[in-house]
């Protein structure tokens, strides 16, 4: 007589039920929406064709063979930053809209508590974490203290400035009584000269560049070593957190 065996989870599944319990677990949740991830990869592809164009307009290739008028390389250069520079303020009036009507993580980027002791103790405790002093990071559903200290003063003060600069440069162009100029017109004079204010936009431009460099190692790093999501969350707009 054959005896009957009623098949468990793990014959049917080929997964251990005491190994599935054991393992860690992936929580997640929903931190960046659409608008907040949109305007970022817009920004973010701005800023790459704002810092290659401006580079080329402060140092212009070689000179292109043949007539003047056959070549308007400069030209297309330079209008593409221009154009790319009206990307980047009316994404950032944007954004600034959305931090109004959003969730309150939308609100991050434009606010700091700095008058808490428990931020800046979490501040100096990433920062920590960041220098390789503790094997752990702290897990925050926005962005980490540090980060906002980071993206608040080295991307936000930062855009406002270039923002500016460009559009005082662009107005000695469109003229005086241009709404350029009576928007930006202030930022020359505030500064000393024409020439000071190219300077000070195109030091902005190394400024912001280091701080991409950083923002992209900081969030591949934590992406792989802080146990939560970081890129794929700025995609998805959901952040999950292992272990």
């Amino acid at each position: 007589m054959s005896s009957s065996h009623t098949p468990d989870m793990a014959d049917i599944t080929g997964m251990d039920p005491a190994a599935v319990a054991a393992a860690p677990q992936v929580h997640a949740v929903y931190v960046y929406e659409a608008p907040v991830r949109l305007w970022h990869w817009v920004n973010a592809l701005a800023i790459t064709v704002l810092a290659a164009t401006g580079y080329f307009i402060g140092a212009p290739l070689p000179s292109m063979p043949g007539e003047a008028s056959d070549h308007f390389l400069m030209g297309y250069i330079r209008f593409t930053h221009f154009a790319t520079g009206y990307v980047l303020a009316i994404g950032l009036l944007g954004r600034a809209y959305w931090a109004l009507v959003g969730n309150h993580h939308a609100r991050e980027l434009f606010t700091l508590p700095i008058t808490r002791a428990a931020y800046w103790r979490e501040v100096f405790s990433m920062l920590a974490w960041y220098a390789f002093l503790r094997p752990r990071p702290n897990q925050y559903v926005g962005h980490n203290p540090a980060a906002r200290l980071a993206m608040f003063f080295g991307y936000l003060l930062l855009t406002i400035f270039m923002i500016c600069t460009g559009f005082a440069l662009y107005s000695e162009g469109e003229g005086v009584g241009s709404w350029q100029d009576i928007a930006f017109g202030w930022v020359i004079p505030l500064i000393g000269s024409s020439q000071q204010v190219h300077s000070l936009h195109r030091l902005g431009m190394w400024a912001l560049v280091i701080f991409v460099m950083l923002h992209v190692y900081a969030a591949i790093r934590e992406d792989i070593m802080g146990r939560q999501s970081i890129v794929s969350t700025m995609i998805s707009g959901v952040r999950t957190f292992k272990d």
